[in-house]
């Protein structure tokens, strides 16, 4: 991963390798619209930000590579498991912007999916050979479900694609070092079948650091992906008040970044 930019928007770019992809990456919070505490470029619907800024931050995300801002898909996210699939064109696919889920996988080209962050994890997938691409919302709760994991079960179920030829980018996102969780994830992370000692440390009596980072790369392991196809961004974006929003370090006054993906025509 690299941070590039490409008209007014500056962005950590993903290199999948032979992958049919246009577009793929995580962005930052420079270079949009938005006011402070929001500045500048927050891309989150489900923030104290004026919507119409915040439609003018998609409209320069998505008019830098080339598509009008209805061929955004990013979903309401609400921490839960529903995966949404786009498996036809649509002239419009603004009604999608209504629909609950924490993951889209799509073989429509020019299409833009994207999951809106400011502490959780965005992960990008891709599949070169069957031509299919997904993205993930996966905070405490996705990955203790093991979202990942089902959006990579998802992409073979509804596409055929083999989790052998996935590529898959863990973007920016709060690591280890700012996340101290208690009991209760601890559990739901056990519930999950997911070892917790490999992912977190005690830190005191009931709480814990938790590395989500590499919870969510055990996740696709365990799904199938090569461990060797995996990207992982170790950038806090709890650290990096310069470069990234966390909800964590500004609660309300935190504005939302992206991660993105889309296929070529």
């Amino acid at each position: 991963m690299q941070m590039k930019r490409i008209d007014r928007i500056q962005y950590v770019d993903v290199g999948f390798s032979g992958a049919p992809c246009s577009v793929q990456g995580f962005t930052t919070r420079h270079e949009g619209v938005s006011r402070p505490p929001y500045n500048s470029l927050n891309l989150g619907m489900n923030t104290q930000d004026q919507q119409p800024t915040v439609e003018g931050n998609r409209s320069l995300l998505t008019r830098a590579f080339g598509i009008n801002q209805e061929a955004l898909v990013a979903p309401r996210q609400v921490h839960g498991c529903d995966i949404l699939v786009i498996n036809e064109p649509n002239e419009d696919y603004s009604h999608f912007l209504s629909v609950e889920g924490d993951a889209v996988i799509t073989n429509q080209p020019n299409v833009m999916i994207g999951v809106c962050v400011a502490d959780c994890v965005p992960i990008v997938l891709c599949d070169p050979e069957k031509k299919v691409v997904a993205v993930v919302h996966a905070g405490w709760k996705g990955t203790a479900a093991g979202l990942v994991a089902k959006t990579v079960a998802g992409m073979k179920s509804e596409f055929g694609c083999n989790p052998a030829n996935v590529q898959a980018a863990i973007g920016p996102c709060i690591q280890k070092c700012c996340y101290e969780v208690d009991e209760p994830v601890r559990k739901a992370f056990l519930h999950g079948g997911i070892e917790w000692d490999v992912c977190a440390e005690l830190k005191s009596p009931g709480s814990w650091q938790l590395d989500l980072t590499i919870a969510n790369r055990e996740l696709l392991v365990l799904a199938g992906v090569s461990a060797d196809s995996i990207q992982v961004s170790d950038q806090c974006v709890c650290c990096h008040s310069e470069q990234f929003f966390s909800y964590r370090r500004d609660k309300d006054d935190s504005g939302r970044q992206m991660g993105f993906i889309m296929l070529k025509a």
